[in-house]
């Protein structure tokens, strides 16, 4: 594009127990706990900004004067979404791919705002938000840092498996129905291996265990885009993936407002990735194939992301959206 983007993101902050206090409370959360992590839609952000340095695309972040001085020009509001109340917009939106978890949350949403395209990660939220958004939906998956995710030598293979925890429901029942089963048959089979939680590391901490194992089990209900296990691909890193499939299990919705189906723990994904299990009692037989595979060393994640997910590829496709959103009515 011809002109700069302006895009908009902003991560939700309120007071608590005092007019205002949410900015001291931010510098003391920094003080005690260090730089704070980035979240999953924080990274979105991050990693499109990268992926249009990568482009030469020009840019402005969070400029309310400028959009609201120049109401024909789009609105890129990344997310989160209580960016949509923080002014009065009158320019055409494109809105995503941080959105709501699900359209209902704002029923009239296209109908008291211009948005042109709303962005989702991945095809079964489109297919989900389908229907209430019509043709204005669209998949849309952020790149990955293929310079910082890469793959380590075999030098520094120190361990055979990394066990990521991204079980956001019922964590205890799924801690003896499902974690504490493949631990015991990586034990049985004499197998090194090392676990990490979903929302209690740091980035710099996964990226280290990467270099440092030679395949990884992912453990999670389902994913809208799945950055994490896809940073593990581009660092060269199979997964033996939990992917359950069946209905969007999020307790805020289902089983009483949404049934929708079917949804993946590993939306982008092929043969070259890993091999994926249902549930735990076809976990053996799965890590046998698994196993067998990467012994003749057939898998080759780092392609997959390099031809479908680089930071450049995904934000030429932003990129093209947004032409796109500008000449629609």
């Amino acid at each position: 594009m011809n002109e700069k983007l302006n895009l908009f993101y902003e991560e939700p902050e309120t007071d608590r127990w005092l007019p205002l206090d949410r900015y001291p409370r931010r510098l003391i959360r920094r003080l005690m706990r260090g730089k704070p992590r980035v979240g999953g839609q924080r990274r979105v952000f991050l990693n499109l900004c990268a992926g249009l340095d990568k482009l030469g695309v020009e840019y402005r972040v969070n400029d309310y004067q400028h959009i609201k001085s120049h109401r024909k020009e789009l609105a890129c509001i990344i997310g989160k979404p209580h960016v949509l109340n923080k002014i009065q917009w009158e320019n055409p939106i494109l809105f995503g791919a941080a959105v709501y978890s699900h359209p209902m949350d704002d029923s009239d949403l296209l109908k008291r705002l211009s948005i042109r395209k709303v962005l989702v990660p991945g095809e079964w939220m489109r297919k989900m938000c389908g229907p209430f958004y019509g043709d204005a939906v669209v998949a849309w998956p952020v790149g990955i840092d293929t310079d910082k995710w890469q793959p380590s030598s075999s030098d520094h293979k120190t361990t055979d498996i990394l066990i990521y925890d991204k079980v956001l429901w019922e964590h205890d029942r799924y801690e003896s129905e499902l974690l504490q089963p493949i631990r015991e048959e990586l034990k049985r089979r004499k197998h090194s291996f090392s676990e990490i939680r979903y929302g209690f590391y740091k980035e710099e901490d996964f990226h280290r265990r990467l270099q440092q194992c030679r395949a990884m089990i992912f453990l999670c209900e389902h994913e809208t885009q799945g950055i994490a296990y896809q940073q593990a691909l581009s660092c060269g890193v199979p997964i033996l993936a939990w992917d359950q499939g069946g209905f969007w299990r999020d307790p805020a919705y289902y089983p009483h407002k949404v049934k929708f189906a079917p949804v993946s723990s590993v939306p982008y994904w092929d043969e070259r990735c890993g091999v994926k299990f249902e549930k735990a009692g076809d976990f053996s037989e799965k890590l046998d194939r698994f196993q067998e595979r990467l012994n003749r060393d057939e898998f080759r994640p780092r392609d997959y992301i390099l031809e479908n997910l680089t930071l450049e590829k995904s934000s030429q496709e932003y990129v093209r959206l947004c032409k796109q959103a500008m000449v629609e009515e």
